[in-house]
């Protein structure tokens, strides 16, 4: 396969509204959002979308591939290619911070994010630098000495909660097996390393909701930085790291309530 024949797998979904591109986070896949998809049909057109070595995607050589700046050029890429005007983006983490590169890129084409506790998002630059070098590279090393099982226990798996439902947790083992060392390694140096918005944040002009997962005790701590996005909304909800599935009731309706307060139909299809 050949770079330019490289696309992240992109699951299109039915639905009622304009599109949404859903990115989960790191060790993550498709079914992660399975709880949240019939909620969010009722108000637009989930995408969901898979990372590179992650599920079904494909893992570039190119370590610049990984980069944020050129997942923003995927998601545009998907934007034009399925006819949308202009999308939701809607992340999870390591996705919530990707979306919001996104979003800073193309304002235009943005018509609002959902996003789920992110500290790659949120975290001061320098110190999420540091945290790369040192923790994010440890896993990286593992991952080529040992392969992606020595991740499966790992508490940075989001689909080992025993909070999410067990038939998502089951669909996220099975596709766990689906993720390829060689991705998941340039995704920890490569795509870790520039996610964080810094003073960036400030100058996010479309509404954004955070979903705050309030039990993530050391997200808490970056509130404060994630409230330099103008005018940010939060639904505070009984869950940690992953939110959106192990409060799926309370998600869907925060979500749902937010995409219909800004619905914009008039260029969604």
């Amino acid at each position: 396969m050949t770079a330019d024949e490289e696309r992240l797998h992109a699951a299109v979904h039915d639905g009622d509204g304009p599109l949404a591109l859903l990115v989960h986070g790191a060790l993550g896949s498709r079914s992660y959002w399975d709880d949240n998809l019939g909620a969010l049909r009722a108000v637009c057109r989930p995408v969901v979308i898979e990372l590179w070595g992650h599920g079904r995607s494909p893992s570039p050589a190119d370590p610049e591939r990984y980069r944020p700046h050129s997942y923003v050029a995927e998601f545009e890429r998907l934007r034009i290619e399925l006819g949308a005007e202009r999308i939701w983006m809607i992340g999870q983490s390591l996705g919530a911070a990707l979306a919001l590169h996104y979003v800073l890129a193309h304002p235009a084409h943005v018509i609002g994010a959902v996003l789920t506790n992110s500290s790659s998002a949120f975290s001061e630059p320098a110190a999420w630098a540091e945290r790369t070098e040192t923790m994010v590279e440890e896993r990286a090393l593992e991952v080529e000495a040992h392969g992606i099982e020595v991740l499966r226990d790992s508490w940075i798996n989001p689909g080992r909660s025993k909070r999410i439902s067990p038939a998502v947790r089951a669909k996220l083992a099975g596709e766990f097996s689906e993720h390829n060392a060689t991705g998941l390694v340039n995704s920890f140096r490569f795509t870790n390393a520039g996610v964080p918005l810094g003073d960036r944040l400030a100058d996010v002009a479309v509404p954004v909701l955070l979903t705050n997962g309030t039990e993530e005790g050391r997200f808490q701590h970056l509130l404060p930085r994630a409230n330099q996005i103008p005018g940010l909304e939060m639904a505070e909800l009984p869950a940690s790291h992953a939110v959106n599935a192990q409060d799926p009731a309370g998600w869907n309706a925060a979500a749902t309530r937010f995409i219909r307060q800004h619905a914009d139909t008039l260029h969604a299809r």
